[in-house]
């Protein structure tokens, strides 16, 4: 099956190599680094194809302005901007690039990891200002400890095989990785009531789906240990930011590094008490932001919407492509 792909619109600054790539297939590209709510739908109707990362909400209301749209392309992994319903209702196709940013979002989980460890970002803030507190902020190993990763996915089996490298005990849990599949990148695999009372970090690497949703919740902090340290470089929505506040204060859990949260950028009060918090250290999702993975994401995502058009033209894999076409 080919497409007629002859106007694409790019947003959310995807990287500049992907219209570049489509220009010399003779695509007519647009491109709007930032756009609102408002200008998109008003755009949508001109084009056969939209380019998206997580910014843009590809809504019901956007898939229905966009009489002409064939293809919707997230420049990364998931597709929980876009309704992928709504989409297969009316026909049009949802692809993604899902291991292009694996590198990336693994390495910053990683560094977040350490920085919770030896409370980084705090001891640099304070000595910035005057301060020389090496007491304060006496640190632990993570040699040792016990690192639990929910989701054995591309970046979930990075992150284990470099934290193995630490000397970290690690267990995970995947619902489509075995326990042998596991045991090639040095993971024990476990149930998650297994998990909770043994895991000192807990890095959550999961797509935000109705069974995910919430996944860390008052109950499940209840059977961590106390003081139990969270990093979330995954989807916002996985962990109850109330709950999790709530944690917090009491010293259940000991500090949580999130780089993604349930509403970009932030506005809820429960979400700005939690990135103000002593032992929370946030960032404004930087998982994919790196100059490597935005290269490679553009890339791919151009090669797979030439691939519709003219199949066979590129290598790239299309075995992870969410197909939502009703045959």
């Amino acid at each position: 099956m080919s497409f007629e792909i002859k106007t694409v619109l790019i947003v959310d600054g995807v990287g500049a190599n992907c219209a570049e790539i489509l220009s010399s297939h003779g695509i007519q590209v647009t491109t709007k680094a930032k756009i609102t709510k408002e200008e998109l739908l008003k755009e949508i109707p001109n084009y056969d194809a939209l380019v998206v990362r997580s910014a843009s909400q590809v809504t019901k209301e956007v898939l229905e302005a966009g009489t002409k749209l064939k293809v919707v392309a997230r420049a990364g992994a998931g597709v929980d901007n876009i309704d992928v319903i709504t989409a297969g209702q009316k026909r049009i196709g949802v692809i993604n690039a899902p291991g292009a940013n694996a590198l990336s979002a693994c390495e910053l989980t990683c560094a977040l990891t350490m920085a919770l460890a030896r409370h980084i970002v705090p001891a640099a803030t304070d000595f910035k200002n005057g301060r020389w507190e090496r007491t304060k902020y006496t640190g632990t190993e993570l040699n040792g400890k016990t690192l639990a990763i929910i989701g054995l996915g591309r970046v979930g089996r990075e992150v284990a095989v470099r934290m193995k490298a630490f000397g970290m005990s690690i267990v995970g849990f995947d619902p489509f990785v075995n326990a042998t599949q596991c045991e090639e990148f040095n993971t024990t695999r476990l149930d998650l009531d297994q998990i909770w009372p043994i895991a000192d970090y807990i890095t959550l690497h999961t797509p935000l789906i109705a069974s995910t949703r919430n996944l860390i919740n008052a109950d499940v902090l209840a059977h961590c240990k106390k003081g139990v340290k969270i990093i979330n470089v995954g989807r916002g929505g996985l962990i109850n930011e109330e709950d999790l506040l709530n944690a917090l204060n009491s010293g259940q859990v000991g500090g949580a590094a999130l780089d993604v949260f349930e509403e970009e950028p932030p506005t809820n009060p429960i979400t700005l008490q939690i990135i103000q918090h002593p032992s929370v250290l946030g960032t404004p999702h930087l998982g994919a932001s790196t100059k490597e993975a935005q290269l490679r994401v553009g890339q791919e995502i151009a090669e797979q919407l030439v691939n519709l058009i003219k199949p066979g033209t590129y290598s790239t894999p299309l075995a992870e492509v969410t197909r939502v076409l009703q045959k």
